[in-house]
């Protein structure tokens, strides 16, 4: 993993601003049976503050706890912060099975870098929705810090990141 000396980032223009969309039902189906099929019973949800994002949370837990599973936490994260640490902390505590995130790329990219640098939370361990699924928001992290990620497209295709190589289908940019 390249050194992380802090999780504020500088220099990330060209990232599109923090999206308004909820995930749509393809990209919460294929979340869910990514989850079942690793074995998952317990998810722990974070997310970005954005009326999307919540929506997002809302329609996962929804459809998680349906087919039986169970929510061990859902926290969200600011856009801006000091540090990240409180809310790292707090997202790895439940030690769920899998953790999925939401979220504006550079919200997340800055909450995902301060969870690699403070905490036990592993890539191999999260899915990502569409939100954060172009390739500049993970550049922010850096695919080398990313390996084993996976991640859905919105028509509910699913990608991985392999020995820094995005897996198809992914296709956007």
């Amino acid at each position: 993993m390249d050194a992380l000396v802090s999780p504020l980032l500088h220099g990330w223009r060209g990232i599109r601003p923090p999206h308004a969309w909820a995930a749509t039902e393809a990209e919460v189906e294929a979340i869910t049976a990514l989850a079942w099929a690793r074995g998952a019973t317990r998810l722990a949800i974070g997310s970005g503050r954005a009326d999307g994002d919540l929506t997002t949370v809302r329609a996962i837990a929804t459809w998680w706890e349906a087919l039986g599973g169970e929510i061990a936490s859902t926290l969200t994260w600011p856009e801006t912060a000091a540090s990240w640490l409180r809310q790292a902390t707090r997202f790895t505590a439940a030690n769920p099975d899998l953790w999925i995130m939401t979220g504006s790329p550079v919200g997340w990219a800055q909450m995902t870098r301060r969870l690699l640098w403070s905490t036990n939370w592993r890539p191999t361990r999260t899915i990502l929705t569409a939100a954060l699924s172009e390739r500049k928001a993970l550049d922010l992290v850096g695919l080398v810090n990313l390996n084993g990620i996976t991640g859905v497209t919105e028509s509910g295709g699913a990608w991985q990141i392999e020995n820094e190589v995005i897996t198809a289908p992914y296709v956007r940019t």
